[in-house]
């Protein structure tokens, strides 16, 4: 990956991004393809469209839809109680176990005020306790407030909170930071687009690179984003267990690691000839790649897009993850970088196997 890009990346995972607050994130989407996009709106879910036409009649034109979601998961506030803390409540999947002791950034109108999750000393608690989990919403934030009165001049209910983690280098190309899910689906797929506008060559397909908003609260952004740009063909990108490291089962989620290249699942979310598609361009680029089975619908994107209006063809793309929904999410840049070398292989050759596909079907 060129310095440009991971500067991009860098920033896009700086940016607080909480599902129903991607606004923000958005803008920094809509900056990133403004020289190279034929077009960019926002849609009323808050979705980033950007697009390219196709070179010849766009009536006869493939629509492709690409979507990373842009949102993250993150907390609420719920309560703030007589003597200033901050009772709160999570956005989307959140485990318990690693909240206790984070520093915390509260977004409110003025903007981010810091807290920390308090936490009773492990000297004060009895064995019991040492090996029970806090519920979410017996937990609380200090934000240094003297008092109720005080903490409401800073705080409303309502702001959206998220985890005070910067992006932190490990060793070679792996990173470790919060929210890679999916800031870098949205990523890959804005990176995508921007080298395909650049490449000049003729286009038999027009192109909708989109961040989606409120993966995490149940695939929203995707579904109506999905129904306003009515593609014919989509590809999620999204990221995926890696199971190579300690306490995970290779048995249950498959044999997938860091640096190994993207995740190309199968299974029913899946359009067989798409699959096969992405395989086969892999193999013929010298593209690293990992199979995932995935018997059910897959929790991404994908699953939105495939059951839009009348059926979409789809497809889905992820970057092996380490850790998922934690403040240390970990991948390997080349995993990135390959992904996005994918899709801008399969890209230009969907239209053939598209059409090759229905009149086979």
């Amino acid at each position: 990956m060129q310095q440009q890009q991971w500067q991009q990346l860098q920033q896009f995972l700086g940016i607080a991004s909480p599902s129903g607050s991607e606004a923000a994130i958005g803008r920094a989407y809509r900056e990133m393809l403004a020289p190279v996009a034929q077009d960019i709106r926002r849609d009323a879910m808050g979705n980033v469209i950007a697009s390219l036409e196709a070179t010849g009649s766009s009536q006869e034109a493939l629509r492709v839809m690409l979507a990373g979601h842009c949102d993250e998961i993150g907390f609420m506030v719920q309560h703030i109680d007589d003597n200033g803390f901050l009772y709160f409540a999570a956005i989307g999947g959140v485990d318990p176990h690693w909240v206790p002791g984070q520093r915390l950034w509260i977004h409110t109108a003025q903007g981010p005020i810091a807290g920390v999750v308090g936490k009773k000393p492990v000297h004060h608690m009895e064995a019991e306790e040492k090996k029970k989990v806090v519920p979410l919403h017996q937990q609380f934030i200090d934000i240094g407030a003297a008092n109720k009165e005080e903490a409401q001049q800073l705080v409303a209910v309502g702001d959206s909170i998220t985890v005070a983690a910067e992006v932190f280098p490990l060793q070679g190309d792996r990173v470790a930071a919060r929210g890679f899910d999916d800031r870098v689906g949205a990523f890959i797929v804005a990176e995508a687009l921007r080298r395909l506008a650049q490449a000049h060559e003729e286009r038999s397909y027009a192109l909708y690179s989109v961040a989606t908003t409120q993966e995490e609260l149940g695939l929203r952004g995707a579904r109506t984003s999905a129904f306003g740009v009515d593609p014919q063909v989509g590809i999620a990108v999204d990221v995926g267990f890696a199971s190579d490291h300690p306490q995970v089962e290779k048995s249950r989620l498959g044999d997938i690691a860091l640096g190994q290249g993207p995740i190309i699942p199968r299974g029913p979310n899946i359009a067989p000839w798409l699959f096969e598609l992405l395989r086969d361009t892999a193999r013929q680029q010298e593209i690293p790649f990992q199979v995932w089975a995935a018997p059910r619908p897959t929790g991404t994107d994908a699953n939105s897009m495939q059951i839009s209006r009348e059926g979409v063809a789809t497809a889905l793309v992820k970057i092996p993850l380490r850790y998922m929904h934690t403040p240390v999410e970990v991948l390997s840049l080349a995993d990135v970088e390959h992904a996005i070398l994918l899709l801008q292989a399969v890209i230009p050759r969907l239209p053939a196997a598209y059409a090759a596909a229905v009149a086979n079907a």
